[in-house]
């Protein structure tokens, strides 16, 4: 009979003992606090350092997620789920290690979760890092960060992206303890998803987080960042929604399920608000990275092409068809007009004559082509190629890459939709998004092929900063097509490119006069 505790590791971290168990090729450490539970006094102020420990601390569940809006599709695990744990203790990191040696040295990875800044957490199944640590012989972290009210508000009384701090918080705690789980802190990959790889753009600015990560791969870069009146404007109408002020001092006591509460019922009725909110009203998403000043001092288009990360290697992509899963889901893909394909035109393509440069790009296109298009386009697409532009010209180097393969869900009807990159990157076929996406059927050989190109690219990007295809230049524009049959090929959507050629991407300002 095996001894269970013969398959225990325990490491020693700057806080105190963790105990890990094997899991066939690796030991995993779960539910690690990396900084004290955010409640309180703690609430809205930036992280503040986990409280040391005595004796060995038992790592083997993943931490409470911290409070959230469940959203369109909701997750398995999360908040509400069955199964997910409770409790206040919202910052914990999870570690996969093949062996907690200081010796080993291996590369790390640390996964930021998308969720549009209000959901997501760890310990999502479609988040297990088992096979990317095993397939890459490397240590994958994985950690909680405040989303939504608690994370993203622009509180008086309160640092901005307080979600980010957490961020930056947890990147301290890899590079102080990662090399006892056998990792090196002088190679790290900072790696994430949609709002994910929007938090991983403002890390690339900020300069709270320099030195903390040697390379970055940004999945699906939103556009959306917040100006400072934006974002308080926002924030007045999310307190609003409570009967209280946008301040620590009136939300501080509000019980945090009210909070998310008050987030659902704004985002709700975010379109009547587009006269002050322009563009950031039909995103149904009330929180967004802030360009503050002072912990974001600029947009990370700004700060990449000034060349505030040259020395960071960064992959950054989208899949071609973004937008399909957002009007699948709200059940408008087959029911899109011309009035409503061309709304969606002078709301979002650039230019004062978006519209019309738009229906002449594509003069076959449907209405709700058109109107898919442009959004994917605005939202994910151009923020993703313009961000490996911009640090092209602030002296660094990227590499580009475009999804092209269909998710089979719904007889392929998805497209290579926004969220297909997770289940084929982790391998989560069914769990989360891989779920929908992949319609509960076995994943087929080219699926699995696929997935494990994603996997042996990303890691071996980690491990040499190389991920198998030429850097991109603005010359030869060559990217790295992931289909069945994958191949590198001057950027497909260069209709698109030469569209948003010369746009700026922003700040989103406030439009009107405030609440």
């Amino acid at each position: 009979m095996t001894n269970p505790e013969a398959q225990e590791s325990v490491v020693r971290t700057a806080t105190g003992a963790v105990r890990g168990r094997r899991e066939d090729a690796l030991t995993v450490f779960r539910g690690i606090p990396f900084a004290e539970p955010p409640v309180g006094d703690a609430r809205f102020a930036a992280p503040r350092p986990a409280r040391p420990w005595d004796g060995i601390r038992d790592a083997f569940a993943f931490g409470p997620p911290p409070p959230q809006d469940l959203g369109l599709v909701g997750q398995a695990g999360a908040p509400g789920a069955p199964g997910a744990p409770e409790g206040d203790d919202w910052l914990t990191v999870n570690v996969w290690t093949p062996e907690p040696d200081p010796a080993a040295h291996r590369p790390v990875m640390v996964w930021i979760y998308g969720g549009a800044y209000k959901l997501g957490h760890a310990g999502s199944p479609g988040y297990d890092a088992r096979r990317l640590a095993e397939d890459g012989d490397l240590v994958v972290v994985t950690f909680n960060y405040r989303v939504g009210m608690e994370g993203f508000a622009h509180l008086e009384g309160a640092p901005a992206n307080r979600g980010l701090l957490d961020q930056v918080a947890a990147l301290e705690w890899v590079r102080d303890n990662i090399a006892a789980f056998g990792g090196d802190p002088d190679q790290v990959t900072v790696f994430g998803e949609s709002a994910g790889a929007g938090s991983l753009a403002a890390l690339l600015a900020m300069p709270r987080a320099a030195g903390l990560f040697r390379r970055a791969i940004a999945q699906s870069v939103p556009g959306t960042f917040f100006s400072d009146a934006l974002a308080r404007d926002v924030a007045g109408a999310l307190a609003a929604e409570a009967g209280l002020r946008p301040t620590v001092a009136d939300l501080s006591a509000v019980a945090p399920d009210r909070l998310v509460a008050a987030g659902q019922t704004l985002a709700a009725k975010m379109l009547q608000h587009v006269d002050r909110w322009g563009r950031a009203a039909p995103t149904v998403t009330p929180y967004s990275p802030v360009v503050d000043g002072e912990v974001l001092p600029v947009t990370p288009w700004q700060a990449l092409a000034s060349g505030a990360s040259r020395d960071i290697d960064l992959i950054v992509g989208h899949n071609r068809d973004e937008f399909r899963l957002f009007s699948s889901m709200a059940g408008t893909s087959d029911r899109i007009t011309d009035e409503r394909a061309a709304s969606a035109l002078r709301m979002f393509a650039p230019g004062p004559d978006g519209e019309r440069t738009y229906r002449a790009a594509f003069p076959d296109a449907s209405p709700g082509e058109l109107y898919e298009r442009v959004q994917s386009d605005w939202l994910f697409a151009m923020p993703s190629l313009h961000l490996a532009e911009a640090h092209l010209a602030g002296g660094g180097r990227s590499y580009v890459y475009e999804l092209t393969w269909p998710a089979p869900g719904n007889g392929g009807a998805l497209g290579a939709c926004h969220a297909l990159d997770l289940p084929l990157l982790f391998g989560t076929f069914d769990a989360d998004m891989g779920v929908l996406l992949f319609a509960g059927a076995e994943p087929s050989p080219e699926a699995l092929a696929l997935s494990a190109r994603f996997r042996a690219s990303w890691t071996a990007f980690a491990r040499t900063g190389d991920p198998g295809w030429p850097a991109y230049d603005t010359g030869r524009r060559l990217v790295q097509v992931l289909d069945a049959e994958p191949a590198v090929v001057p950027y497909p959507e260069e209709t698109s490119r030469r569209l948003w050629e010369g746009h700026e991407f922003a700040a989103l300002p406030l439009l009107g006069a405030g609440v």
